[in-house]
């Protein structure tokens, strides 16, 4: 999937044209266009990332603000919160950073933009980020509440874990290329399916 002449103004497969931010990622690539892919996910997964981490700060200060002496104790040299608070703070993060990571991934992840940009598309997608939550929020469970680990290390652990799921899952399910009409087969391993 090696692609050496990459016009800029060369039009997405999905419509629009390409970005500078894309160009860039694809020259770093050395035009690879699959290892670009996943390098622009992971920094749209990095900035979805951080607002969740952020939005996950909020929740727990909002819960115990005692806990920390300021607010960015909460990243570090604050108290335990309690396990409501863990999984509340899991679960706002989650869905926040979610709405960032389903905006940025239509607009700059995917070249083949399948169903994302419908209705159903983006149930399918929240769908699929449930799964995601929810091995967020019983990892936090399980290693928190149960185990007495530090949250932020397990946050981070879960986030490594949720990011192969999440690429694997939105590629073969959501972002594949549409069934041509008249017989004709795709290149994904999921074309032909219903959706």
């Amino acid at each position: 999937m090696k692609n050496d002449n990459i016009s800029p103004e060369e039009p997405v497969r999905g419509g629009g044209k390409r970005g500078i931010l894309y160009r860039l990622v694809l020259k770093i690539c050395r035009g690879n266009e699959r290892l670009a892919e996943i390098l622009r996910f992971c920094i749209v997964g990095g900035v979805a990332t951080v607002v969740d981490f952020v939005a996950m700060g909020i929740t727990l200060y909002c819960f115990d603000p005692s806990l920390y002496p300021n607010f960015f104790n909460v990243f570090y040299g604050g108290g335990t919160p309690s396990v409501l608070a863990s999984c509340v703070g899991t679960g706002v993060g989650f869905l926040v950073g979610l709405a960032v990571n389903y905006i940025l991934s239509v607009l700059f992840v995917f070249d083949e933009k399948g169903n994302s940009r419908t209705f159903s598309g983006f149930v399918v997608f929240a769908l699929l980020s449930a799964g995601g939550l929810a091995i967020n929020v019983l990892g936090m469970y399980l290693f928190v509440d149960l185990a007495h680990w530090n949250e932020w290390l397990i946050k981070i652990l879960l986030t490594l874990v949720v990011l192969v799921y999440n690429y694997v899952t939105r590629k073969l399910i959501i972002f594949r290329k549409r069934p041509q009409r008249g017989g004709e087969e795709g290149d994904g391993p999921a074309d032909g399916a219903k959706g």
